[in-house]
């Protein structure tokens, strides 16, 4: 995207021979073979040389990785460098959102985000996506809005098919960003188990509720959650198992164990991990997200999936508005529901 906005972006990766395989052919086989790079990008395995003159950085390493990312990027930063964080997750143990790690490991750098519906492959061939940059907006930021990293990120990567949009919410586009690969499993898991379109909406509508009070709770606004970077992002999740939160799910609810999936390969699926740190921090800080739970307790307890949103439904009836606050048990602790 920053190329083809017209900026000079040097891209890093681990692999020297990746790298050089993209120097030499102008296409990256490995992730996007059917799409050329745009000429202005630079393929590098020197982590110095890539940041080197950087003006701003996307950090886009997988979450498990981040703190390791970080350390290795401290001394060849400059002062001052805007990083947005492209991965998504709250990392296990400490509850931090990605945000927190990187500010504890990279004092003195505005940090933010670039999260929505952004598959790689259509972002790639030029289909019209949205995405939101978000950064917290200081005093100074305020002043001069146009100058502030947010502003000049959505700049700096519109193009004819890219739009981003600003948000000075980062707490609550990160809580979307790790929610909705969670919710993305449950909505995988019940269509692989045979169910259809009225459970899938269910499940994406109330996970939407789950982001807003996760959210709230550490002071976000519940009003991002319903932008692109919280329901855009988990309905294009929920709807394709080009995701492979989706795709997990659904070989999971199809009978296949963890290990049978993706035919046995070591695909790493950042809802199976954000699945453990969401709920330790959801059970810390006591806030209720019921599916999120029961994915929880699927993936690392080995509860039986059936059983498990069979359960789901049967919780006691809530009103959907807060402000009514009701609850009323279930007229049945084992409802008919069964797998078509």
């Amino acid at each position: 995207m920053a190329a083809a906005a017209g900026r000079q972006p040097r891209l890093w990766g681990r692999r020297e021979e990746l790298a050089q395989a993209m120097r030499d052919t102008g296409r990256n086989d490995d992730y996007l073979k059917d799409t050329p790079l745009p000429s202005g990008i630079e393929p590098t395995s020197d982590l110095a040389h890539a940041l080197d003159g950087a003006e701003a950085v996307l950090i886009v390493t997988p979450s498990s990785s981040l703190r390791e990312m970080c350390a290795a990027m401290r001394p060849h930063l400059a002062p001052g460098v805007p990083l947005a964080l492209c991965c998504k997750g709250i990392e296990r143990h400490t509850g931090y959102l990605l945000s927190h790690l990187v500010e504890e490991e990279l004092p003195g750098h505005p940090v933010g985000a670039l999260s929505g519906p952004t598959f790689a492959r259509e972002t790639a061939l030029g289909h019209p996506t949205a995405a939101t940059i978000a950064f917290e907006f200081r005093y100074t930021d305020r002043l001069s809005p146009d100058l502030s990293p947010a502003a000049r990120l959505s700049v700096s990567l519109s193009s004819s098919f890219f739009r981003p949009y600003m948000s000075d919410d980062l707490v609550g586009v990160e809580v979307g960003g790790a929610v909705k690969n969670v919710i993305a499993i449950a909505c995988g898991m019940m269509t692989g188990a045979g169910f259809a379109e009225n459970t899938r909406a269910a499940l994406i509508t109330r996970g939407i509720n789950e982001m807003k009070v996760l959210a709230e709770a550490l002071g976000g606004k519940r009003e991002t959650v319903t932008g692109l970077s919280g329901a855009g992002d988990l309905t294009l999740t929920c709807s394709s198992t080009t995701s492979r939160n989706m795709s997990l799910g659904v070989q999971l609810g199809e009978g296949k164990t963890r290990a049978e999936c993706f035919d046995g390969k070591n695909v790493v699926v950042e809802g199976e991990i954000s699945a453990a740190s969401v709920i330790e921090l959801a059970r810390r800080i006591g806030v209720s997200m019921p599916i999120c739970e029961a994915v929880y307790t699927i993936l690392y307890d080995g509860a039986d999936l059936d059983q498990t949103f069979t359960d789901l439904w049967a919780r006691p009836i809530e009103s959907e508005p807060r402000a009514l606050d009701i609850e009323l048990a279930h007229p049945s602790t084992t409802p008919e529901v069964q797998t078509p």
